[in-house]
C-alpha cells in the first residue's frame, strides 16, 4: 500500500504510468503534457512515452500538445464494478427511490477512511448534485462514512488520525471544497453551525472536529442504523443515509441527497427515513436471493497483443505498463477473486512478470491479497472514472467524427430520433469554401433524411406525419416511404439523394448500444457534384461503418453501468 516502502520487485514504469493517469483524473481528464511533466515529476521524455503507450492503448487521446482521457480507460472501473456484483443488482433499486422521492440517490463503498460512489441518480435542478461514480469523499465529511466506519477497527481509526493530521483541509480529496483552515478540535458543546467557516474564495465549507465529532456521529449511527449529512461538505447539502447489509456486513450504504431549500437535514429525516428503510429492505433481499453470477468464459490472452505493439512502436511503447493495467481487466463479473495462476492465464503472461503486475497494483492500494487470491479494491475507480462518468454520447463521438471528417474531407454528423425529427447532436465540417451548412441542435423532418430513416427503420411501427415534397425528389406516399425503411433495415444504410434539399446528397448508419437498439445514427453529408451515388457506397459507406463500430465500442464500455445521457 502506498506510505510503505517500495517493493523490490514492483514495476517502476507501471507505477509512473498509474501517477499520470491520477493527476489526468485530478484534472478533470484533461491536461497539457508539459502541466503532466508538472504534476508528476516525470521527464518530458517519460511522460511522452507513457501518453503514447495509453493512446494506443485507447485509455488517451493525444489532441495536440494535451492527453485527453478516452472512454475506453473505464474498463479498468468497469472490472472493479464487474467483481462487485451491486451496481448489476442494486442500480435499479437506486433509480427507483430516487423517481419516487424525486431526490438524488447514491449508492458508495468504503475505500479506508474514505467512501467512493458507485452509483448515482441525479435530478435534473438548478442546484443538483455534481459528485460521480469513482468519486473518494473522506468518512467524516458524509453521511455514508459513519456507517462504515462502525466496522472499523483500530488499525483503520490509526490511519484515519494519522491522514487528518497530515491532511487536514482534505486537500487529498479534489471532490470536496478544501477545508479553510487545520482541523482544531472544538470545545465540548459546540455546535457545528457556530464554527468558523471558509475565508477562500471558494464557497464556505463548516469545520468538523478531529476527535470526538466523527467518533459521536459513528456511535449514533451503530446505534441508529442510519446517519445524516447536515452540510458538513458544503452549505445547503444535506442527506440520510442507511447500509445495505450482505450476510450481515455492510456492502454498500444507499442516500437520499437534497439541499435545505427543499429539506432541512431533521426533515430529511422525519420524511424520508421510512421510505428509505423499505428501499434498503428491497435490496437486501435482492442481495439474498440473487443467484450466484455463472461462471464466465475465463479470458486468455488479453495482454499477448502488447507484444507485436512494442514491435511496432519500439521504445515508445512502455510494454509493461500495459501489461500491468491489463492485469486489471482480467477481474470482472464471476471473476471477483482470481489467483495468480488465473490472472497469469487470463492476460497471456507468465507468471512472474503477472506476480511483478499484482505486487505492484497491491502496494499502490489497487488490489488486496486474501490468502491466495486477489481482489480488485475501489480505488481502481479512480483512474479516470469520475470524469468520463459524465460523457454523454456527443461526447464519446466527436472524436470519431473528426477523424471521419478528416479522412473524407466532408462533413460528419451524429443525430438522434425526437418524435418525428432528427435533432443533431454533434457535428464536425472541413474548411471548404461550400459545405454542408448545419448546427448542433438543429432539427429536420426525419422522412426526409438519411440519418431519420435510419433511426426510423430501426422502430417497430414508426409513425410517419404527413409527408411533405421538399424537393421534387421527396418521397411523399406512405406505402414508398415504408418500402424504404424496410430496405434500410435490411441493408443497414441509408442513402438519400437530394430529397431534403437540392444539391444535398447524405449516407448515413446507424449507432446501437449494448442492447443492440439504434439510439443515434452518424452521416456524411456532401454536395452532390462531388460524388456520385456509387461512389458514396463505395468510398464513404464503408468509412462510416468503421466509425460507428467506435463509437458503439465506446458507448459499450462508457454505458456498461451507467446510462449515458444521448444529447
Amino acid at each position: 500500500m502506498t506510505g510503505t516502502a517500495v517493493p523490490t520487485e514492483a514495476v517502476a514504469p507501471l507505477m509512473r504510468g498509474i501517477a499520470v493517469l491520477r493527476r489526468l483524473t485530478e484534472a478533470d481528464g484533461v491536461s497539457s503534457l508539459s502541466g503532466l511533466e508538472r504534476a508528476t515529476g516525470l521527464a518530458r521524455s517519460t511522460v511522452d512515452r507513457i501518453t503514447a503507450t495509453l493512446a494506443r492503448m485507447g485509455y488517451v487521446r493525444l489532441d495536440g500538445r494535451d492527453a485527453v482521457l478516452a472512454p475506453r480507460l473505464m474498463e479498468l472501473g468497469n472490472a472493479y464494478l464487474g467483481a462487485l456484483r451491486l451496481p448489476r443488482l442494486l442500480n435499479a433499486h437506486a433509480d427507483a427511490l430516487a423517481d419516487a422521492l424525486d431526490e438524488s440517490v447514491s449508492l458508495a463503498v468504503g475505500d479506508r477512511d474514505g467512501i467512493r460512489f458507485i452509483h448515482q441518480t441525479t435530478r435534473r435542478r438548478a442546484m443538483s448534485l455534481s459528485f460521480r461514480i469513482g468519486d473518494l469523499l473522506p468518512a467524516e465529511r458524509t453521511a455514508p462514512g459513519p456507517l462504515f466506519a462502525t466496522e472499523w477497527g483500530e488499525t483503520e481509526w490509526a490511519h484515519w488520525h494519522e491522514r487528518r493530521a497530515a491532511d487536514p483541509e482534505d486537500r487529498g480529496f479534489p471532490a470536496v471544497p478544501a477545508r479553510s483552515r487545520p482541523f482544531a478540535d472544538a470545545p465540548s458543546g459546540t455546535r457545528e453551525s457556530d464554527r468558523g467557516r471558509a475565508a477562500r474564495p471558494a464557497p464556505p465549507v463548516r469545520v468538523v472536529t478531529v476527535g470526538d465529532d466523527f467518533q459521536t456521529r459513528t456511535d449514533r449511527a451503530r446505534k441508529d442504523g442510519w446517519a445524516l449529512d447536515d452540510q458538513l461538505i458544503e452549505p445547503g447539502l444535506v442527506a440520510l443515509s442507511m447500509p445495505v447489509r450482505e450476510a450481515g456486513r455492510v456492502a454498500c450504504v444507499v442516500s437520499v441527497v437534497s439541499h435545505t431549500s427543499r429539506h432541512t437535514a431533521a426533515d430529511l429525516r422525519d420524511t424520508l427515513l421510512p421510505r428509505l428503510r423499505t428501499a434498503v429492505a428491497a435490496m437486501e433481499r435482492e442481495l439474498r436471493v440473487a443467484p450466484t453470477a455463472a461462471e464466465p468464459a475465463a479470458p486468455s490472452g488479453l495482454a499477448t497483443w502488447t507484444g507485436a505493439s512494442k514491435q511496432e512502436l519500439g521504445r515508445e511503447f512502455i510494454e509493461s505498463l500495459a501489461r500491468g493495467l491489463t492485469v486489471i481487466t482480467s477481474f470482472g463479473e464471476g471473476r471477483a477473486e482470481l489467483t495468480l495462476t488465473e490472472v497469469a492465464q487470463a492476460t497471456g503472461l507468465a507468471r512472474a512478470t503477472a506476480r511483478r503486475a499484482l505486487i505492484t497494483l497491491e502496494h499502490l492500494g489497487y488490489v488486496t491479497t486474501h490468502g491466495r487470491v486477489f481482489r480488485l479494491t475501489p480505488r481502481v475507480l479512480g483512474l479516470g472514472f469520475p470524469p468520463l462518468s459524465r460523457t454523454s454520447l456527443p461526447d464519446i463521438a466527436m472524436p470519431h467524427l473528426a477523424e471521419l471528417s478528416h479522412r473524407l474531407h466532408e462533413s460528419a454528423s451524429l443525430a438522434v430520433l425526437t418524435g418525428d425529427e432528427i435533432q443533431y447532436a454533434a457535428r464536425v465540417a472541413p474548411t471548404r469554401v461550400m459545405s454542408v451548412n448545419v448546427t448542433v441542435g438543429t432539427r429536420l423532418p426525419a422522412y426526409a433524411t438519411s440519418l431519420g430513416r435510419v433511426l426510423l427503420a430501426d422502430l417497430p411501427d414508426p409513425h410517419l406525419p404527413e409527408l411533405l415534397p421538399l424537393t421534387p425528389r421527396t418521397i411523399t406516399d406512405p406505402e414508398r416511404l415504408r418500402a424504404e425503411l424496410d430496405r434500410v433495415r435490411e441493408a443497414g444504410y441509408s442513402l438519400t439523394d437530394e430529397e431534403l434539399e437540392e444539391g444535398l446528397r447524405s449516407v448515413a448508419v446507424p449507432v446501437r448500444e449494448r442492447g443492440g437498439r439504434v439510439v443515434a445514427a452518424v452521416n456524411v453529408a456532401l454536395h452532390s457534384s462531388r460524388r456520385t451515388v456509387e461512389a458514396c457506397v463505395r468510398d464513404i459507406l464503408p468509412e462510416l461503418h468503421t466509425t460507428a463500430g467506435r463509437i458503439e465500442a465506446d458507448l459499450r464500455v462508457a454505458g456498461r453501468f451507467r446510462r449515458v445521457p444521448m444529447g
